[in-house]
């Protein structure tokens, strides 16, 4: 990441200082007042009279920054309200050419320096793109931020910065266009990614996955006139405390047209360049897990290929084996995630995992339930499971909302001629798909997430910003670590 995190025990009194002041505040302590004269001290005092929450006093040398921390129902709660505000923030920062930013915490609870300094961060991202114009390369003018409290320590900052290294990972990836990310590239990115951070990575070309008859993943990629991949990326610390690896798995088509059952273009196929969001997620979750040595064992499988109508590219009625002997009719070239997470997913058992996590842009089904506020989960990993995921889901913002896998769902993706076919009703198309997965999940818990809304925003969004957001990396870790 471009934007440096540090920790620090003070800051110089002619710093650019942000300070979080706690609910109900009135008057300014000592602390950020110090050096104010009495007409800024009024003004501030005015200011939180007024009830603001954001206040700028520029001292010419210096700017003083005043967040006051809201007043949430919960702790999650309170802290998304500081990241939004480091988004706020962020923009007078811009305004004011700040390059370097003190956070200072009054609060009682000493908490709020991490959320606020996240908040600022993921604002700040930028993907480097393509132009040629030296205006437009320009770096941004935030360049360091250095939280002061003595409530956090330099291993949590540090812990956080490598966190945003992965989300950032994730962006990049998702906001690649397919003449710059292919499937041999994504997988390129992954391993350069391993050599960063310290896991290992082995690459399966085209060869390999025939001889293992992968093919879900064969039949999407007979379109294209680019190999798929199949990327392995193992992170196994000696001090792992688990037995069981975790499996992480993630979707990697790079591009998406729909293949013979073409998409529309307007509002559909001309962003699907995000329908590897799913893998950009698993990549960018190892990498923050091995930055930060996290004990445990985890592998990360990313299927990629294009979908594309041209050549042999697979048809509508077609039936194919997939690599866990199931056959499959295909109904809709353009359900083609799921071919690809099946063959993965019935992979992942040769690792006897502990539990089975997906990632994938899947459903427009559920995009449409929920929004981009959200993201779906369904699965057959037991309540606890299920439970820890939610609240890390909440302590990150990432929330979950967990859809039902009745039994009554597979009459929906029955076939007269096939063991399944590969699209449901109209109804339920989210857990239709969910419930194609689970035929590939036997001998271990898993849990699926679609995050076809959250993935990619096509306007800005807060902290989140617009394009590739790399949605479920800060759940996914934040789950993990608490595992380890």
């Amino acid at each position: 990441m471009s934007l440096q995190l540090a920790y620090a025990a003070d800051f110089p009194s002619t710093a650019d200082t942000v300070f979080i002041l706690p609910t109900g505040t009135t008057e300014l302590p000592v602390t950020a007042s110090a050096d104010l004269p009495a007409p800024a001290r009024q003004y501030v005092a005015d200011q939180l009279a007024a009830d603001s929450k954001l206040i700028r006093v520029n001292q010419y040398s210096h700017h003083h920054y005043y967040i006051v921390a809201a007043d949430k129902k919960t702790p999650d709660l309170t802290a998304e309200a500081l990241r939004k505000s480091g988004h706020q923030l962020h923009a007078l920062l811009k305004a004011d050419k700040v390059r370097e930013l003190y956070i200072c915490d009054l609060t009682n609870t000493d908490s709020g320096a991490l959320p606020l300094a996240e908040g600022l961060a993921l604002t700040s991202y930028q993907f480097e793109g393509y132009k040629t114009d030296a205006k437009s390369k320009e770096a941004p003018e935030l360049q360091k931020l250095t939280l002061v409290c003595a409530g956090i320590n330099t291993e949590q900052v540090q812990e956080l910065a490598h966190v945003l290294d992965g989300v950032f990972l994730a962006r990049d990836l998702v906001n690649a266009p397919l003449n710059k990310l292919n499937a041999i590239q994504f997988a390129e990115r992954m391993a350069e990614a391993g050599e960063l951070a310290g896991f290992h990575t082995e690459i399966l070309d085209l060869v390999r996955i025939e001889a293992l008859r992968m093919g879900g993943l064969l039949a999407v990629n007979q379109g294209s006139p680019e190999p798929p991949t199949f990327t392995i990326m193992e992170y196994k610390p000696e001090s792992a405390r688990n037995t069981k690896p975790y499996v992480l798995v993630g979707k990697g088509v790079v591009f998406d047209t729909g293949g013979l059952s073409l998409k529309p273009t307007p509002a559909s196929m001309d962003m699907m360049k995000c329908d590897m969001a799913g893998g950009a997620a698993v990549v960018g979750t190892l990498y923050a897990l091995a930055k930060n040595q996290v004990p445990l064992h985890v592998i990360g499988l990313v299927p990629a290929t294009d979908n594309r109508p041209g050549g042999l590219a697979f048809a509508p009625g077609d039936v194919i084996t997939m690599y866990s002997g199931l056959t499959v009719e295909v109904m809709n070239t353009d359900a083609e995630g799921r071919l690809l997470l099946g063959d993965a997913l019935a992979f992942a058992k040769k690792y006897d995992p502990e539990l089975v996590l997906d990632f994938a842009t899947l459903t427009g089904s559920a995009a449409r339930a929920i929004g981009k506020e959200g993201i779906v989960c369904m699965g057959t990993a037991d309540d606890e499971v299920l439970s820890e995921l939610k609240k890390a889901g909440n302590r990150t913002h990432e929330r979950l909302v967990e859809f039902p896998l009745w039994d009554e769902y597979a009459d929906h993706i029955k076939s007269d001629i096939a063991d399944i076919n590969n699209i449901g009703k109209a109804e339920a198309g989210a857990i239709s798909a969910g419930k194609f997965l689970e035929r590939f999940t036997d001998g271990y818990p898993w849990v699926h997430f679609d995050i076809a809304a959250p993935a990619f925003l096509t306007a800005p969004d807060s902290y989140r910003g617009k394009g590739g957001t790399g949605t479920a990396v800060r759940l996914t870790y934040e789950f993990l670590k608490g595992k380890a």
